[in-house]
């Protein structure tokens, strides 16, 4: 099992999951963060932590957000890894909960 960063962190982008994250499997992109689903250990810290709640474990995807799952084992392979929190964007708390940002993913 693993988890998985899901679309409403699309323009939120908050990193407060980080921060918790002992591993570092958390890869940062334009306007959206992936987890590494070879290097997630399943210890369950970054659920909690995003405001968006956006991250689930791959088991609990609400329904429409299982194509994530693949997301984030390709884009973790593209992006680096984020090892440290850093400011969210200055409109992240405008797009935390809009549905449809799918679309928004900026590779």
């Amino acid at each position: 099992m693993t988890f998985v960063v899901t679309e409403n962190c699309i323009k939120c982008k908050y990193m407060d999951c980080v921060e918790v994250c002992p591993v570092d499997c958390f890869h940062v992109g334009p306007n959206f963060l992936v987890i590494d689903p070879d290097e997630c250990i399943d210890c369950t810290l970054c659920e909690p932590e995003c405001p968006a709640e956006a991250i689930y474990s791959e088991e609990d995807l609400p329904p429409g957000q299982g194509e994530f799952l693949k997301l984030n084992a390709e884009l973790s392979k593209l992006w680096p890894v984020l090892t440290e929190k850093k400011p969210a964007p200055d409109d992240a708390d405008e797009w935390k909960g809009k549905p449809g940002k799918l679309k928004l993913l900026e590779r």
